[in-house]
């Protein structure tokens, strides 16, 4: 019994649920980098190394990665460490001007001037270093085509370097091939095993088994892996405890206990927004949360009030909100997808939408908010 109370009270102290007046229909999110280090969801570079090294017997090709000094770079020498051991080479592919978040290799302006159409011209690293290689990344500093060259030979691996948008080109060079792309990551898989490549994985097909005690995720495998310390890598979070009971409801049915109100819960990754000024996607894990509760599932059935208001606008005030609340009533019963009252809302996921909200007002400094609770984020004009 005594074990009972300090583990509800552990609960509510970890939620923060003393400090909050929790509503039914509120939202916790939870980042997955807590939800992944309470597993101890780590791997070593040398882990991935030796896994690598049992999958790949040729030059290890590597198409499309992004741009990254916390993400990618790790793996990346993970690879050459295992292309090292077999005494192979790294091929790697890189898309240009821009990585598939949004990442510059090249400014466009400078790729205008040079007259290049990079749908359709393969370059060299040599002539990129001739005509591009100045180019550092605008917030990092950084010239990745450099930096990724460095991380290759410092693991003792030979590398050839190249700039293309045509998976394929890799072909020309090895058979076995890594897709180390995200979101675009199964069709550039079924283009090179099209193409006829002998061993084509994704970074989600490398480290999906607890071998030897390491880290895993059996669904995304080193996607969404961010570096911790030294040479380890912090995984993905797995989204189910050992008995294979999911957390997110874990923690709702917690909540109900305690409480008695009824929550929804996500675990939160990045967010998906593109940032306006440099234009990257901030997206550079699988998805935005890997788990939520049934709440959360499908996107708005929202009225447009600013369309309603221009409708409505020879009424006075009291007629118009009479009639606002009216309409409101009447249409939220019916799907509102492609209707004029509907144009212009957000028609996007519950999951990606509050999933962003999390992670833009947690942020990924040291503001020290873990875990985010939102209030009224389902209350409508009509709400009580």
């Amino acid at each position: 019994m005594r074990r009972s109370w300090e583990s509800e009270n552990q609960f509510k102290k970890i939620l923060g649920i003393n400090r909050y007046n929790i509503r039914n229909n509120d939202i916790i999110g939870i980042t997955e980098s807590l939800v992944a280090r309470a597993q101890g969801n780590f791997i070593s570079l040398e882990d991935i190394s030796e896994e690598i090294v049992a999958k790949f017997s040729e030059d290890i090709g590597i198409v499309f990665p992004i741009l990254s000094r916390n993400r990618f770079s790790m793996i990346l020498r993970a690879i050459a460490r295992a292309a090292a051991k077999n005494s192979k080479k790294i091929i790697l592919l890189l898309s240009y001007p821009n990585d598939e978040v949004g990442n510059p290799i090249i400014d466009n302006n400078d790729l205008y001037r040079a007259e290049i159409n990079p749908y359709k011209k393969v370059l060299t690293e040599e002539e990129y270093n001739k005509k591009f290689g100045d180019f550092k990344h605008p917030f990092t500093g950084i010239n990745y085509v450099h930096y990724y060259r460095e991380i290759i030979e410092s693991e003792n691996a030979d590398a050839v370097i190249l700039l293309s948008n045509d998976p394929k080109e890799i072909l020309k060079h090895t058979k076995q091939v890594i897709a180390a792309d995200i979101h675009t990551r199964q069709r550039t898989k079924r283009i090179l095993r099209e193409a006829g490549a002998d061993i084509v994985l994704g970074l989600d097909n490398l480290c999906t088994t607890p071998l030897n005690g390491r880290g895993y995720n059996e669904k995304y495998g080193l996607l969404g892996s961010n570096k911790s310390r030294g040479e380890l890598l912090k995984l993905f979070p797995r989204v189910k405890d050992k008995f294979g009971r999911r957390y997110v409801k874990l923690i709702q049915a917690g909540i109900k206990k305690i409480t008695g109100k009824h929550v929804e819960v996500m675990i939160y990754a990045d967010g998906a927004f593109k940032d306006p000024v440099c234009g990257i996607w901030e997206l550079a894990d699988p998805v935005v949360s890997p788990d939520f509760t049934s709440g959360l599932i499908g996107i708005p059935n929202e009225i447009k009030l600013k369309y309603l208001a221009d409708k409505l606008r020879k009424l006075n005030k009291k007629e118009t909100i009479k009639a606002v609340r009216k309409y409101i009533i009447k249409e939220k019963k019916e799907n509102l997808t492609g209707s004029m009252s509907s144009q212009g809302t957000t028609p996007r996921q519950y999951s990606d939408l509050v999933g962003s909200l999390c992670d833009l007002t947690s942020g990924s400094g040291d503001k020290g908010t873990p875990i985010i609770l939102i209030q009224g984020y389902f209350d409508t004009y009509i709400s009580k």
